[in-house]
């Protein structure tokens, strides 16, 4: 025992330091990544779960083979890069589902309602916040937070303290990733779009046949209620997308910190 706490105050700098740097990494999921970055967590629960964290990991993330536990430059901005990468990666998800929302207020005749996003603090579609919050109901109902903490877990053993260090690869690998956001938010509108397409051609068709029919007064109302119905059926599908898209995107983070 003697000997176990002689080693343990010799090496109490090393821990120090490799607690350090595993702050600096977890850091970047409370900026970026969703329901962690979520203004709704006090600044000082955050600061406390961070802290909690890395006393859990610092001890084990020290004595992982190759982990360099040094305070320089290259091991901060290292320790900084994967946690953008994580953080950055998955914030896409809300990105694809803000575009989804924009697409949808356009063909409920929404595209003009906007609030304030009390997490961005922009106006964004009504739409938009509603899929939002969809996506951090998913996210917690499906664990996908705990999927998230052990990736940043295993993050330390694919890239060990004081090696991690960003590519030139990573930058257009994460603009590519960003490209995604379109379709992304096309494949989840498709079905309310394709059902209003539907619609107003059925409409253009009848007022051809039938001119004195008021197209626009029947148009608008009936494609809103077959939009709505289609939405509501769309629901179904939708958390199913939303836990695969973000197991995607971790996945992809991943690769990139593992072949930085």
């Amino acid at each position: 025992m003697t000997a176990d706490y002689a080693s343990l105050l010799h090496d109490w700098p090393q821990y120090m330091t490799a607690a350090l740097l595993v702050m600096i990494r977890l850091s970047g999921l409370m900026v970026f990544a969703p329901v962690f970055s979520s203004p709704a967590i006090a600044p000082r629960i955050k600061a406390g779960f961070v802290f909690a964290m890395t006393i859990l990991l610092a001890p084990a993330v020290a004595v992982i083979p190759n982990a360099r536990a040094e305070l320089d430059m290259t091991a901060i901005f290292g320790e900084i890069g994967v946690g953008l990468v994580f953080g950055l990666s998955l914030t896409l998800l809300n990105e694809a589902l803000l575009f989804a929302g924009t697409l949808l207020g356009i063909e409920f005749s929404f595209s003009l309602v906007n609030l304030m996003d009390p997490n961005s603090s922009i106006e964004t579609p009504v739409l938009g916040q509603m899929l939002g919050w969809l996506g951090v109901l998913v996210i917690i109902g499906a664990g996908l937070d705990g999927t998230l903490l052990t990736a940043v877990m295993r993050s330390f053993v694919a890239a060990p303290v004081g090696h991690a260090v960003m590519g030139a690869r990573t930058g257009p690998a994460l603009a590519s990733m960003a490209s995604g956001i379109f379709l992304a938010g096309l494949q989840l509108a498709a079905p309310v779009i394709a059902a209003s397409m539907v619609v107003e051609v059925t409409v253009a068709m009848v007022s051809r046949l039938s001119p004195q029919l008021p197209a626009m007064v029947v148009g608008i109302p009936l494609k809103t209620l077959v939009s709505y119905v289609v939405l509501i059926a769309s629901l179904a599908v939708w958390p199913s997308w939303i836990e695969r898209h973000f197991t995607a995107l971790l996945d992809a983070a991943g690769r990139l910190i593992a072949t930085a």
